[in-house]
């Protein structure tokens, strides 16, 4: 089956035309979620600070690196924007599940941001730099010396922003899966949705999948592939919205799909793959014994390596694009850094759509090629070489 080209550059036409809204969006939104995190940063700062600085604004730089450091961090709760006068945050709350001596589930709102102390079941709980920690009805936090609390901290389940943008992505991915495959049923050709998403699934299987794993072993690990892509492309979109979420720039996640992608490998691995590892064929007895824990470590390498750059592309995207838009507040030069400031942010989120598209295709990518080395039938007459010029 032949299917043309088209629709993939129709897509990627379509989010580059759509990345200047999204900069501007992300523009305004940033400007209150920077006064909205300073004044976070006060509160939280008075703890600890001489009493002379407790009432000190923090100035515009500190209020930027307050900004992109909440950025990129999860949160508790969806803040579309603050009043930073009045001291409101406009947004809505999400459950907090903790366990602490039973199972404690209250609203985030309690909370208030950090601002307020939570009582629950006699318990007090208090949010302090996104993390919740157990303290007293005055709401005392501990901090040693270099600044960070040393209260206890209950095991947190809570239902994050993170968590809310993971479950999102999942039930769209299950509509679109789910509705092309009832398009199928009316005939050969998708109907609705379903033309934009044939051709990038025939894609992965044409350019990812087969080449890498093989015509005969492909189909079984297809789900996998085609759940990693789309979750991390659609994830990493999401996070050029101007709603904050950066799902894919915390570490916890990409640590979790690299892990999907080790289990998945390991477990599938025929003996050959095993063989090259710990009596690699082909090569003197002393080096078989040198190389096999270098082999061993080399398992461990590649989900690192999967985890790190997803989580370290993503991340700097976020922080160079924060940083840009920042120089209006920063600047002294209003009428000069305002169009230096949006001219280089939708330069930067042009890119960004790209590198969005583009680490979900190397992460699936390079998934696919691990899977792929672990299920092939080595040649043992050409001794080792099945993963010499893998580039990771």
């Amino acid at each position: 089956m032949v299917i043309s080209n088209k629709p993939l550059k129709f897509i990627l036409a379509a989010l580059v035309a759509c990345s200047p809204v999204m900069s501007f969006a992300n523009s305004e939104n940033d400007s209150t979620h920077v006064h909205a995190e300073a004044a976070h940063e006060e509160k939280v700062i008075s703890h600890n600070a001489p009493s002379e600085e407790e009432h000190a604004a923090l100035d515009p730089k500190a209020k930027v690196d307050a900004f992109i450091d909440h950025h990129l961090q999860d949160s508790h709760d969806f803040v579309f924007f603050s009043d930073e006068k009045e001291n409101k945050h406009y947004g809505f709350p999400l459950p907090v599940i903790l366990i602490d001596g039973g199972l404690k589930i209250f609203s985030s709102s309690k909370l208030h941001h950090g601002e307020a102390v939570a009582e629950v079941d006699g318990n007090f709980y208090k949010l302090v730099h996104g993390k919740i920690y157990k303290t007293d009805a005055a709401g005392t936090i501990t901090f040693n010396d270099h600044g960070h609390p040393e209260n206890e901290k209950p095991l947190d389940f809570s239902i994050t922003k993170n968590v809310v943008s993971m479950l999102f992505v999942s039930v769209l991915l299950f509509l679109m899966f789910t509705g092309l495959a009832k398009s199928y049923k009316k005939g050969p050709i998708p109907t609705g949705f379903g033309r934009v998403l044939e051709p990038l699934i025939i894609f992965i299987r044409d350019e990812i999948a087969v080449p890498n794993i093989g015509e005969k072993k492909y189909r079984k690990f297809m789900g996998y592939l085609l759940t990693v892509f789309f979750f991390v492309w659609l994830l990493n979109l999401l996070g050029m919205t101007p709603l904050g979420i950066n799902v894919t720039g915390n570490i916890a996640i990409t640590v979790c799909l690299a892990a999907f992608t080790f289990i998945i490998t390991q477990f599938s691995a025929n003996k050959d793959y095993w063989g090259h590892i710990f009596w690699m064929p082909g090569v003197p007895v002393p080096m078989k014994i040198i190389l096999a824990p270098i082999e061993v470590l080399g398992t461990l390498t590649k989900p690192f390596a999967l985890l790190i750059r997803l989580y370290a592309n993503i991340t700097a995207g976020h922080v160079v694009i924060m940083s840009l838009i920042a120089m209006i507040f920063v600047g002294k030069n209003l009428a000069a850094d305002l169009p230096i400031s949006l001219g280089l942010t939708l330069f930067i989120s042009v890119i960004e759509v790209l590198v969005a598209f583009l680490q979900a295709f190397i992460f699936t990518m390079l998934s696919s090629l691990f899977i792929g080395m672990a299920v092939a039938d080595h040649d043992h007459d050409h001794g080792h070489g099945h993963d010499d010029n893998v580039i990771i």
